[in-house]
């Protein structure tokens, strides 16, 4: 079986991007599914969703480095 990669964190540090007048901050990197979860704050309301990586900009991309 292959193994599971550990979620990294990301919660404590603040790598945070704008895209479409929306904030965005990344909270967790899941490597096994190549996904992130990030807080969008759009007009004062908050909400954490997952996304994918291929998603994020690239600036933000080369900070987390799935590899």
């Amino acid at each position: 079986m292959a193994k599971k990669k550990k979620i990294t964190d990301f919660s404590t540090k603040d790598i945070h991007y704008k895209e479409d007048n929306i904030q965005y901050k990344v909270l967790r990197f899941n490597p096994s599914f190549m996904t992130v979860h990030v807080t969008k704050l759009e007009d004062n309301e908050k909400t954490t969703i997952e996304m994918p990586f291929a998603h994020l900009p690239k600036a933000i991309k080369k900070i987390i480095k799935p590899n």
